[in-house]
């Protein structure tokens, strides 16, 4: 109830609340764009102001652990599609890479959620998460095509991966953060620290609506993807607490990694999926990881995960 509570939160609930009920509500597009940059490039100066403060050593546990989670959580979904004999192959490979890249906003959420409550976490998360995006991408498209030799365009691939706005922003970010180091990025901190959540919160509004209007698309789909939407967060999730335990982590490192692995990419993820992968329906990988994954872990998995993280 405390996570539904919290202003970012109920802006969401907001904007889903608009669009179910057809209000105009809506983010200018060039305003859309803007703040999507705007956590973008937040979160990467956060994680490289974090890293100049961190030795390689004791990034390396957990990097190794999150490139096992990049590359394991597309193969298990993709099987559990298969299985199903409800998707084709292009279809399972594309759901699978969006579940094994990450959501930036369920991350930049999860990370406000442990600073309220007062719980450290390693510095070097952000890290993380742009690791986490190359390999399970590369795994989705792989499975999609049933080998790479069969992507159109190698390299327009490569640049739309490794390229593509989020994970150059972030990227970019992250570099500019840790060569800058914490005193000289300290000027910026009334933009991209202060007014952090206050961007969140207009983010999470127009998601609201952007999700309303995926829900119709669940009538088509049927019940199953709506199960997998929900369960498949589970059990990355599980992967993400195993992995951070086995890397050594703090409970608030554990609970980051396990919203990372849970999470699944709607920005990213669509953009080297429409590339490499033309033949998948993307109206299939965004109805479940838009309209069905991302409100769960907001509202349910951010809490509940903490939860069982601080349990055990």
């Amino acid at each position: 109830m405390d996570n539904l509570l919290d202003p970012t939160i109920l802006c969401f609930v907001i904007g889903l609340l608009a669009g179910l009920s057809k209000s105009d509500l809506k983010l200018p597009e060039s305003s859309y764009d803007f703040v999507s940059l705007y956590l973008l490039l937040a979160i990467g100066f956060k994680g490289g102001v974090q890293l100049a403060k961190t030795e390689f050593y004791e990034i390396l546990p957990a990097l190794t652990g999150t490139l096992v989670i990049g590359t394991m959580i597309p193969l298990v979904a993709y099987v559990i599609l298969m299985v199903s004999k409800k998707f084709s192959q292009a279809d399972a490979g594309s759901i699978a890479a969006h579940y094994g890249s990450v959501s930036a906003v369920t991350f930049a959420t999860a990370v406000s959620f442990v600073e309220a409550r007062g719980v450290t976490y390693e510095s070097f998360v952000t890290t993380l998460m742009v690791v986490l995006e190359i390999p399970a991408l590369c795994v989705g498209i792989f499975l999609a095509k049933g080998g790479l030799r069969r992507v159109s365009s190698k390299q327009e691939l490569v640049r739309d991966i490794l390229f593509g706005k989020s994970l150059f922003l972030l990227g970019g970010g992250l570099v500019i953060g840790y060569v800058a180091g914490p005193d000289r990025m300290k000027s910026l901190d009334p933009l991209f620290v202060d007014l952090f959540k206050g961007f969140l919160a207009l983010f999470l509004l127009e998601m609201g609506v952007k999700t309303s209007q995926q829900m119709s698309e669940l009538k088509k789909t049927g019940v199953f993807l709506l199960g997998f939407a929900i369960v498949m967060p589970m059990i990355s999730g599980a992967i993400g607490i195993a992995v951070g335990h086995l890397a050594g982590l703090s409970d608030g490192g554990i609970f980051i990694l396990t919203i990372l692995a849970a999470s699944s990419s709607y920005i990213a993820a669509p953009s080297a999926i429409k590339i490499a992968v033309p033949e998948a329906n993307p109206t299939l990988s965004l109805t479940s990881s838009l309209a069905i994954t991302f409100p769960f872990n907001i509202v349910i998995g951010i809490p509940l995960f903490f939860w069982l993280v601080t349990m055990i």
